[in-house]
């Protein structure tokens, strides 16, 4: 695996940037690290922009093609996705190169509108499908339909002399990535951010994942240039066996994930005692997240990421506490399923954080709520340690 190298070979470069000052991507996923916009150009006797780039980073972005243009004119610009992300850039690059013939899904040409009012290319478009190809020369691209990865206009593109895979928003991952000097990273760093990108972005569409990676089978891919995050070069399989491990909501490492939302400790005192309690059972990975303190979206990928969990919640206005709904509620939408889960509720006069957990697990599919619920009026006492005990021994194996 290797950070951006400018010049990726003798024909195609990377022209994308990074945002080291993005609070949050999509309006709700922390990044400490940045983001980047990944854009390449393929110079051939046809000259191919491949995407574009959020407009926080435009200026940078029009820089960059033109210093790899070196005075030519791009003839397609190929648009893999049309988030803003990737296609912010789009309207200026068909309005500052007058012959330049844009390359999408149908369904992408049809969504440009929305993006960009008044926009005319009546006779500048190129519209493919699954299995069409585009000829620019040394290279040619063949495109890959990819719906619902994780928007349906998605097409991905393989190029067939560098056997280099276009991936869109797939094998994406946080972070910027020039700050490593366009040089490798170690494998845990990418699987860790692209594991919390995946279940938070893509997850939800494990079936069209597993669609993708059947074809993907049949390519003899040497190189991944995904729209965010470091190009894939080494050990592919690696990186493909995790797609495919989590687009087939398996776990992925043993252990038990223990998710407290708690108002005043009590719950999450709770929450430690269970741990500690697993521990000594011979659970040697036991992660507990105090979830009205730590980010909502490595929680979702920790919740992917192990066989078990357990929710320990107070009640809250007569239902869930905030943290835990909130939680709960990005696990159904995410399409969270074949795990077993654990309930400690916590309530002072009238607990209700079991029933309403129950409630929002039963509608996730192939969840098993397990051991008995737990509950704790107001502080755990001695007399609860039985009962977590019991739902210990239940989590255990």
């Amino acid at each position: 695996m290797n950070c951006m190298r400018r010049q990726l070979n003798e024909k195609v470069s990377y022209i994308g940037t990074d945002d080291l000052d993005l609070d949050l991507f999509e309006g709700q996923y922390i990044v400490p690290e940045g983001m980047s916009y990944n854009s390449y150009l393929i110079r051939d006797e046809k000259i191919a922009v491949m995407d574009t780039s959020d407009a926080r980073k435009g200026e940078e972005w029009k820089e960059n093609l033109d210093k790899a243009l070196d005075g030519r004119q791009p003839d397609y610009l190929v648009v893999h996705h049309m988030e803003p992300d990737h296609s912010s850039l789009v309207a200026w690059a068909m309005e500052h190169y007058p012959t330049l013939t844009l390359v999408a899904s149908q369904q992408a040409l049809r969504m440009l509108p929305q993006f960009f009012e008044g926009i005319s290319l009546e006779g500048r478009t190129l519209a493919v499908k699954e299995g069409d190809t585009l000829p620019l020369g040394g290279h040619s691209l063949r495109f890959i339909a990819a719906p619902m990865i994780h928007w349906p206009e998605v097409m991905m593109s393989f190029d067939e002399t560098d056997g280099a895979l276009y991936s869109a928003d797939a094998f994406g991952k946080f972070g910027a990535i020039g700050k490593c000097g366009f040089y490798g990273r170690d494998d845990d760093d990418w699987s860790c951010e692209a594991r919390r990108y995946y279940f938070n972005i893509v997850g939800k569409y494990g079936a069209q994942v597993q669609q993708l990676l059947a074809k993907a089978a049949a390519l003899p891919i040497r190189t991944i240039r995904p729209l965010h995050g470091p190009i894939l070069e080494d050990n592919l399989s690696d990186y493909i066996s995790l797609y495919d491990t989590w687009s087939r909501y398996a776990p992925e490492t043993e252990g038990v994930f223990i998710a407290a939302a708690s108002v005043y400790g009590g719950t999450l005192a709770a929450a430690e005692k269970l741990a500690s309690i697993l521990r000594e059972k011979g659970v040697e990975k036991v992660v507990v997240s105090d979830l009205s303190r730590s980010d909502i979206a490595e929680n979702v990928e920790d919740a992917f990421r192990y066989p078990r969990m357990i929710v320990a919640s107070s009640t809250y206005d007569g239902g869930l506490f905030t943290p835990m709904y909130e939680f709960l509620h990005r696990l159904q939408i995410k399409g969270y399923s074949k795990r077993k889960v654990g309930i400690i509720e916590n309530g002072s006069w009238a607990p209700a954080a079991g029933r309403v957990m129950k409630e929002m697990l039963a509608s996730m599919k192939e969840v098993e709520v397990a051991g008995p619920v737990v509950t704790i009026r107001s502080r755990m006492k001695a007399a609860d340690v039985p009962a977590l005990e019991a739902l210990a021994d239940a989590f255990k194996d």
